[in-house]
């Protein structure tokens, strides 16, 4: 399994290109992986066949694991005897058997009993591990029946578990006392009849994380709205010169990205994400940008370190990473490592919105279509009526960590930068 980036650890196979048996030439793509949301091409390092595949479609493998035996042409041999595909030694691992339970009571019967589960909340790290690549919470941890020494959960517990449909993901633990506990519903959905359209990999990846998101913070937000006018005054009238200058378009999205870094900077505490009981304020500031990708579905390339760079360099990354998002070439790393997302729902007429946070962040910006309207301004003479052009901006935050002061003074410094802007400022 190939490198994808530098936090790379593993990736999933979409798809083998050429069977057991099969030639290729060197460059000829063997097969298609995909680590997180970017699916990559994996090139033939040199001409041979394909003798065998060790893993197969959907099979998760780290990096450095032997995914298939190559036999290079005798060309190829001469000069790297050493180095024969042939010799790979192929690589098993027992899976742990776990022994028979019965299978978990029904969602709407077994409420009741989920607090007391485990009852040993110790967990290994190797259990953490598993945990945090399934979006699987501590309290549903504690839910899952426990076969381990002494009530601890083993890794098998966990992969039954999965299996098994995580029935448990969206129960309350409640006490078993309580006559009046809320118990969830056991509902029978008119699905209706209609095309069925299964969805591709990635589609349940966003639907997975984007409910992980709202199973695991309190979501509130939080509105203002800004007054553009200098802002897009100045774009219109230096886009054409800036272009010429630099070579790079000039779009808002830079200077969004250019005012949101100096918000965090003064803000530094909605820069953080949360582990367990302690926040983690991070040191760098990247910003993620929600951009669709031609299929329909959602990706966040990530502006590393944006509050360092001027905005010709903004405006350089902005658009290297859209163009790779329209083309679907965004590498790994080019989707790592977001510490604060703006998303703007203006692109698609909408006047405001309230995003879903970008875990494992504690906040994400909306920004909403920028709209000419009658607004009464403060001139020497007097309070007038002008044209101006008008955002709404919504901020929504994870309320464990990030208060309404915190939010909402974060979302007005951002709206002030906007409505600041220096429309006399040189490219």
């Amino acid at each position: 399994m190939p490198k994808m980036g530098e936090s790379i650890k593993e990736g999933t196979i979409i798809n083998w290109l050429i069977s057991e048996g099969d030639s290729f030439v060197e460059g000829d793509i063997i097969l298609e992986v995909a680590t997180d949301k970017v699916d990559n091409e994996v090139p033939a390092p040199a001409a041979g066949t394909l003798v065998k595949t060790l893993f197969q479609a959907k099979d998760v493998v780290p990096v450095g694991e032997v995914i298939a035996v190559l036999e290079v042409s005798e060309q190829v041999k001469s000069s790297h005897e050493t180095k024969a595909s042939s010799s790979a030694v192929e690589k098993s691992e027992k899976k742990e058997k776990a022994p028979k339970r019965p299978k978990p009571a029904q969602q709407a019967s077994a409420s009741t009993s989920f607090s007391t589960t485990n009852t040993n909340s110790f967990f290994s790290p190797l259990i953490i591990k598993v945990a945090k690549e399934h979006h699987i919470s501590f309290e549903e941890l504690a839910r899952i029946p426990a076969t381990g020494h002494e009530g601890r959960l083993r890794k098998s517990d966990v992969f039954q578990y999965i299996e098994e449909g995580r029935p448990y993901k969206f129960a309350q633990p409640v006490a078993e006392k309580d006559p009046i506990a809320y118990r969830i519903p056991q509902l029978q959905f008119d699905k209706g009849k209609g095309k069925v359209i299964e969805m591709d990999r990635m589609r349940q990846m966003i639907a997975d994380h984007m409910v992980y998101s709202k199973h695991t913070s309190p979501h509130v937000t939080a509105y203002v709205e800004a007054d553009l006018t200098n802002m897009v005054n100045w774009r219109n009238a230096n886009k054409i010169a800036f272009q010429e200058k630099y070579g790079e378009r000039l779009t808002f999205t830079p200077l969004f990205v250019e005012a949101v870094a100096k918000a965090v900077k003064d803000f530094p505490n909605i820069n953080a994400s949360v582990d367990g009981n302690n926040i983690i304020v991070k040191e760098d500031i990247n910003i993620g940008m929600a951009t669709a990708l031609p299929s329909g579905n959602l990706i966040v390339p990530v502006v590393k370190n944006a509050d360092t760079k001027d905005l010709i360099t903004i405006a350089n990354d902005v658009n290297e990473l859209a163009g790779k998002a329209r083309e679907n070439k965004l590498a790994g790393d080019d989707i790592k490592g977001s510490t604060f997302t703006i998303s703007n729902v203006g692109t698609f007429g909408s006047v405001m919105g309230t995003p879903i946070i970008n875990q494992p962040e504690v906040a994400i910006l909306a920004l909403g279509i920028i709209k000419k309207r009658p607004e009464v301004i403060e001139t020497e003479n007097g309070d007038e009526i002008a044209i101006r052009s008008m955002m709404y901006l919504s901020l929504s935050f994870d309320h464990r960590v990030v208060d309404g002061f915190l939010g909402g003074s974060f979302v007005r410094r951002v709206a002030d930068y906007f409505e600041q802007f220096d429309v006399n400022r040189k490219i």
